[in-house]
């Protein structure tokens, strides 16, 4: 039996594929051919970084005790300093600026600013204040994330985010912060990506899958606290919380999470990585954390703006992180991080010149970071190489050039044509993008920043 659904599992392969390669021989330059070129003024370009992937000296917390835990065993590398962004952060936010940046995604972190409960560290807080007002005297917005996987080791203690009082912990935490950097058109993230943020939890031995109801509606309760600080303090402020969006489960995902607080959301955060086509299964390799094994789908932003505005009518998008990831500085493709970036701005330019409401988009990472649990994985504009470099040089990658580039111009230039292929057939809007592949021959939108 099993050769048998193997042939005819290969057969009807080949039949779709078949189908593919002709709906798209008939399309291909048809499609969108009486959209018109757009220009978008006020678009956001930016960067992200996370406080406890870059900062250093990281105070007590759930990652913290995570890691010097997992590197005395010698299964993670340890955190050290990271690339220090904690004390050379006037350098890297002026190499942002350097390259044209409008936009700065940072994260402050709980448990450096609470070390215990109800006692706030000044110190800390008056660097953040020095942080916030380098991003702006550069003429950049900041973004600011207020959890990123990471909360106060004395949390932990009472039980993480299934704490009966976790919930009015973060209100006040978020209280603090939005009555101290809110307004100047600081946008805010409540928390990153949070159904990744459970997963992590998981991996790190704080909750059970059976517990993923309750950790879910702490977070949505506690969103919502933040959502509503951030307007107390500024009643004109854009606050979201980001999902990444995954090809095929995308519904299943909305489901889980921004279904709940679609009330609270002013924006779409998008976090986009990896896409999943018929000729491309590598996704898989994520799974084990070979992110660089993954082959990049560039087009699968386009997949990712369609899926939101549809779902979120009205809402306008942005994409909060997205990036490409190599093993130490490479790939065994050879994609260039210049060509991966310019295909993705292209396709964000395809999106918004057929009437999708993107706004901004952001590159993670800035600077390469502590990727929990390894530096392996390399997502910086700028190398670092943390374990082997003391001094911590930045190393500008050809993705510096191309961001530059790209800001300048507002976006890649008419007649541009993505470098990497197209995957045949998306998995996550079979049949559609089979029968009704975008058109990359399509106008492009200048998106000015």
């Amino acid at each position: 039996m099993r050769s048998v659904s193997l042939v005819v599992t290969r057969k009807l392969l080949a039949q779709v594929l078949v189908v593919c390669l002709a709906a798209s021989a008939l399309i291909a330059g048809s499609a969108h051919a009486g959209a018109q070129t757009r220009a978008v003024e006020g678009f956001h370009w930016g960067v992200a970084t996370s406080g406890f992937q870059v900062e250093g000296s990281n105070a007590d917390s759930n990652w913290k005790r995570h890691v010097d835990g997992a590197a005395s065993r010698g299964e993670a590398d340890p955190v050290n300093d990271a690339v220090d962004f904690w004390n050379r952060y006037e350098e890297d936010i002026a190499r942002a600026a350097d390259m044209g940046v409008t936009t700065f995604r940072l994260s402050v972190e709980w448990s450096r600013i609470e070390p215990q409960p109800g006692q706030y560290d000044e110190q800390a807080l008056r660097r953040y204040d020095d942080i916030l007002s380098t991003i702006r005297a550069h003429g950049m917005t900041p973004m600011i994330t207020m959890v990123h996987y990471v909360y106060p080791g004395w949390l932990v203690d009472r039980g993480g985010f299934l704490s009966p009082d976790a919930v009015e912990a973060f209100g006040r935490y978020a209280e603090l912060i939005t009555e101290r950097w809110a307004g100047d058109g600081t946008m805010w993230v409540t928390f990153n990506e949070p159904l990744v943020f459970f997963s992590h939890e998981l991996r790190i031995g704080l909750v059970g899958l059976h517990q993923f109801n309750a950790f879910r509606d702490n977070v949505v309760a506690a969103h919502k606290l933040g959502y509503h600080a951030a307007h107390r303090a500024d009643p004109d402020a854009m606050v979201t919380a980001n999902e990444a969006y995954l090809p095929a489960f995308a519904p299943a995902t909305d489901d889980l999470l921004l279904n709940h607080i679609r009330g609270e959301l002013d924006f779409i955060g998008i976090d986009y990585y990896y896409g999943i086509a018929l000729d491309n299964l590598t996704t898989i390799r994520a799974a084990w954390d070979d992110f660089a094994g993954v082959r990049p789908q560039p087009e699968g932003m386009y997949e990712s703006i369609v899926h939101y505005a549809k779902h979120f009518p009205g809402m306008p998008l942005y994409i909060v992180e997205n990036g490409l990831p190599t093993d130490n500085g490479h790939r065994g493709d050879a994609i260039d991080r210049g060509d991966y970036l310019r295909d993705t701005v292209f396709w964000i330019q395809r999106a918004v010149a057929d009437g999708y409401p993107v706004i901004g988009y952001n590159h993670w990472s800035l600077v390469d970071n502590y990727e929990w649990g390894s530096y392996d994985s390399r997502f910086g504009l700028y190398q670092v190489d943390v374990l082997t470099d003391p001094a911590l040089e930045r190393r500008p990658t050809s993705g510096v050039d191309a961001y530059r580039d790209v800001i300048t111009r507002g976006g890649v230039p008419e007649g541009y044509r993505p470098v990497l292929p197209v995957g045949m057939c998306s998995l996550g809007t079979i049949p559609d993008t089979c029968l009704n592949p975008v058109d990359v021959h399509g106008p492009l939108a200048t998106l000015a920043g």
